[in-house]
């Protein structure tokens, strides 16, 4: 996954459903700044399900 399959627009607005901080792109998954939750981009599409997330 690429930086440029997610929208931009669509990234300045997601948030970690755990804790409500910013999600960075890193590499191939999104990542909480506060909690460091890594979840998965599954066919383009941001998972944000808090039990499929990885502790960071």
């Amino acid at each position: 996954m690429s930086r440029e399959a997610i929208n931009p627009e669509l990234l300045e607005i997601l948030v970690c459903p755990i804790c409500k901080q910013k999600i960075e792109l890193k590499g191939e998954e999104l990542v909480c700044v506060n909690c460091g939750r890594h979840y998965p981009i599954i066919n383009g599409i941001p998972n944000l399900i808090p039990w499929e997330a990885k502790s960071g």
